[in-house]
Parts: structure tokens; C-alpha cells; sequence
């Protein structure tokens, strides 16, 4: 990997501006590696760890990634036009460095499922990674394919009549995540070349195991044959994934040409602080990312469930409850002693379903460290987002557990609250579940709160006395408390 503070740069021809964009011509050590490795999602996070360990794992280039977007082309675009070689800017309280990353060598418009068939048609390929986020998957609470989802009928409706008439594949034009990497295994399917791995890495507990029982149930609606080959041909692999990684903005193009001397259209800032841990087999090969830091257990749960549970869940609090106390970045709102106290509190009912032996009081106090970097701009509105399936991941299973000892719940429940007063709020955070919370909000009072706290997941009020009354009011209780509007009567 090339870490660079200060690169000389390479003579430009005359009239080429003065800072050369990247490119592979100019940085020969950066030669474009085969592709074995296909990525759905391609976004920040994705660019800051695992293009960042492929690169660091791979100093052979043997490796190469190729790169779908999802919700927008531009990162493609972006990517492309500078041979799809970019910047990774870790940003400490003490100040930047940079380092070019080469390890993605082909990126493509998510909607280019004819490419995405013929990659995961070669033989050669032998890992998918995806970070499309928790709502990404389209599933329903229960991890299937969410049939309610106009999306999901529609990629059901086209793949099966495709598949059936055993249709040319690259014509196909799914929609969804799941959809597009169905048609990818089909194809590998039909040309025999063997086993692959399906690595998720997004904020998703057993992930392989979630994906591949989604993936399971939409095959079978769309063809049984490819299910069955599915279950005997494919890994899920299980991963926990840990580099806060804020949305880029214009001002980290001028950063990135200051530290590398290269103009660099699709730069991302990250922490220093990185974390990868994997559970699972891959059948066709991998990068040894062990030597750039992963690590690979036989037990995933307890490093997810730390890490979901205690990061990811203070996150969302300080991403619904923050803004109501007027701050906008996860620095801003870890710095209110208010906000701080209630993140201590969750911390400390969710610690007691967490097992031993996982360090979790360092663990804390690293993660207080990495909320105060003021230099990183996590701004709570990012997190906010896609709020009904990330409270179902991070914040349910604490509540249940708490509840069922009998215990409030009080640090638990008030993540919820804050988000039903943001989602009551004029500005709604966005989520994929959005006309869900709408027609929730159409209710008044208790049971537009029951109809909210259902969204979330049922068995909140379905394990309750009284179809969850005495949380409904404690719930009411702590939203008149965050927002400092008494109820009326």
C-alpha cells in the first residue's frame, strides 16, 4: 500500500491543470490487479475498509474488485474517470494523512446487471462482498424478502418468468440488491464453474446466515432448482465491520489534492480506528486479510453484538435524541453531558446482556474517544437514516432482554422515543420503511405510538400485559421528556 503524506507529481503534459488527477499511467505501483472479487454497494465505507484491507492484503495484486453502486451512479462515474484509484484520508484529533488505494479496478452502474452476470459467471471470481445497508436487503421482520415492497413483486414477478424460459440473464433488469445478485448466481449456476462466497458487511447481526436464508426464499419463489444449488454451492459468510466513515463533502477533494498533490474526484475520511472480523468458509479463496489486521473466529456473535449493541445502538441515540437538543454531529452530542449520560445508561443496560471476556469497559471508553474526534464530521442526520430497521437490529433485543427481567428498560426505551419524536418532527429522517411510518403517523396519540413501536418489531408490545399499555405510556413519558412538550391529557 502506498501511504503518502507529500507525493512528487508525475510531469503533465502543457495545459494540464496543475494538479494532475490520479490515474494508473502516473502511478505505475498501482497496475490494475484481475478481478476475483465483485462488491454490491459501492460507497464510502465500502472504499475505507474492505477495498483498504484488500489493498494492504494484496501486495502481489492478485486481487482486483469490481464495484457496483446502488442507489446512484455517481461514484462510478467518479471512479472511472480517474482509473478507479482514489484517496482514504484517516482523520485523528491530531491531524490527516492520506494513503491512494488501487485495489477496486472495475466500477459500474448498479443497473449493469449484464456485467455483474458474465463477473460472477467467471470462474475466476470467487468472493461478493455487499454493504447496501440494514434497509437494503428489503426484508421483513421476520428476514424474508419483504413481498409487500412494490420492488421485491417486481424482481419475483421478472426473474421467474426469465428463469423459466431460461431467458438470457444480461437482458434481466431487477431491481433490487437481492435481485441482481440472483441473477449472478443463476448464472454461475449455468456455467458450472463451482463454488462462491457471499460475504454481507453491513450492520446486520449473523449476517451470512441472514442473507443466505433472504437469499434461499426468494430463489425458491423464483426458481427451486437454483435454491437447491444455492444451499449446496454457496458460503455466507458472516462479518463485523467497525470504521466510522462520514459521507464525503466537496472540501475533502481539496484535502486529498493537498496530502497526495493528485486531484481526486471520489476521495472518502475515515478514522484511523479500523475493525474486520469474519466467521465463515470461502470455498474459491481470499486475500490473506489477516496480514492488513481482520481476524476470523469460529464465533462471530459476541464481537457483533458488542459492537451493534454499544456502537451502533449509542448512535442512533445520539442521532434522534441529539438533534432535539440542537446538535448536528456525533461530537456535538456526545459533548452534551445530558446526552453523554444517557448513552452511559444504555451502555449500562445493554452491558448485561453482553457475554464476558470482551473487554467491554475499554471498550467504552475507546468508543467515547472516537465520538469526541470533533475532526471527524459524523453528522447525526447520516445516522438517522433507515431508523425502523436499525432500532430492530440494535436497540430490540436489549429492551426484550431487560423487560423480560424486569426492568424498564429506561436507557433502551428512550432510543425509541427519540426516534418517535423525530419521525413526529418537521423534519422526518428518511427511511426505506417510509409510507409504513406515514400511514403510522395517520393514528393520534397511544395508538399512533403502539403503531410506531409495531413497526419496529411487534414482540415490543406483544410480550407485554395489556398489548404493551405500560410501555406505551413510559414511551409517551420519555418523548414529553425529550422534547419538552407536556402531553395533553
Amino acid at each position: 500500500m502506498s501511504t503518502v503524506t507529500n507525493v512528487d507529481r508525475a510531469a503533465g503534459a502543457p495545459g494540464e491543470p496543475a494538479v494532475p488527477r490520479l490515474s494508473r499511467v502516473r502511478l505505475p505501483e498501482f497496475p490494475s490487479a484481475p478481478v476475483r472479487i465483485v462488491h454490491l454497494g459501492l460507497g464510502a465505507f465500502h472504499r475505507a475498509h474492505q477495498a483498504w484491507y484488500t489493498q494492504l492484503a494484496d501486495p502481489d495484486h492478485e486481487w482486483g474488485i469490481a464495484a457496483f453502486t446502488g442507489r446512484s451512479p455517481q461514484a462510478a462515474v467518479d471512479l472511472d474517470a480517474q482509473d478507479c484509484l482514489y484517496t482514504v484520508v484517516e482523520r485523528s484529533a491530531d491531524g490527516d494523512s492520506a494513503t491512494i488505494v488501487g485495489s477496486i479496478v472495475e466500477a459500474w452502474d448498479g443497473t449493469e446487471v449484464a456485467r455483474l452476470h458474465d463477473l460472477l459467471a467467471a470462474e475466476t471470481t470467487a468472493i461478493v462482498t455487499l454493504t447496501v445497508t440494514e434497509s437494503g436487503y428489503r426484508l421483513d421482520a421476520e428476514g424474508k424478502p419483504d413481498t409487500s415492497d412494490p420492488a421485491v413483486e417486481h424482481d419475483v414477478a421478472l426473474l421467474s418468468e426469465a428463469f423459466a424460459e431460461r431467458a438470457d440473464l444480461r437482458d434481466a433488469r431487477p431491481t433490487t440488491t437481492l435481485g441482481r445478485l440472483l441473477i449472478g448466481l443463476e448464472a454461475r449456476r449455468r456455467a458450472g464453474v463451482g463454488p462462491i462466497a457471499i460475504v454481507p458487511c453491513d450492520n446486520i447481526a449473523d449476517g451470512g446466515a441472514l442473507v443466505r436464508r433472504a437469499m434461499l426464499a426468494l430463489a425458491d419463489r423464483v426458481h427451486p432448482e437454483t435454491a437447491r444449488w444455492i444451499a449446496d454451492e454457496v458460503s455466507f459468510v458472516s462479518s463485523s465491520v467497525d470504521r466510522i466513515t462520514p459521507r464525503p463533502t466537496p472540501a475533502d477533494e481539496a484535502t486529498a489534492a493537498t496530502l497526495t498533490g493528485f486531484a481526486d474526484a471520489a476521495p472518502v475520511v475515515t478514522e484511523p480506528f479500523t475493525d474486520w472480523v469474519l466467521s465463515g468458509d470461502f470455498p474459491a479463496g481470499r486475500p490473506a486479510w489477516e496480514s492488513a489486521g481482520a481476524r476470523f473466529v469460529d464465533d462471530l456473535e459476541p464481537y457483533e453484538q458488542r459492537k451493534l449493541r454499544l456502537l451502533n445502538g449509542a448512535h442512533s441515540l445520539l442521532a434522534y435524541a441529539g438533534p432535539l437538543r440542537g446538535h448536528t454531529t456525533v461530537a456535538e452530542a456526545v459533548g452534551d453531558e445530558q446526552c453523554r449520560a444517557w448513552v452511559e445508561e444504555y451502555w449500562d443496560e445493554t452491558e448485561r446482556h453482553l457475554p464476558e471476556g470482551l473487554g467491554l469497559t475499554a471498550y467504552r471508553t475507546a468508543l467515547l474517544e472516537r465520538f469526541d474526534n470533533a475532526r471527524i464530521e459524523h453528522r447525526l442526520q447520516q445516522i438517522a437514516l433507515e431508523g425502523v430497521t436499525k432500532l430492530r437490529v440494535r436497540i430490540v433485543s436489549t429492551l426484550l432482554a431487560e423487560r423480560a427481567a424486569g426492568r424498564p428498560g429506561t436507557g433502551s426505551l428512550r432510543v425509541i422515543a427519540a426516534w418517535v419524536a423525530a419521525v413526529q418532527g418537521d423534519d422526518r429522517p428518511g427511511d426505506a420503511s417510509g409510507a409504513a411510518v406515514a400511514e403510522a403517523l395517520r393514528f393520534q396519540g397511544r395508538e399512533r405510538t403502539a403503531a410506531l413501536v409495531r413497526l419496529i418489531d411487534p414482540r415490543l408490545l406483544d410480550s407485554e400485559p395489556e398489548d404493551g399499555s405500560t410501555l406505551v405510556t413510559e414511551l409517551e413519558h420519555l418523548v414529553d421528556e425529550l422534547t419538552g412538550r407536556p402531553r395533553n391529557p
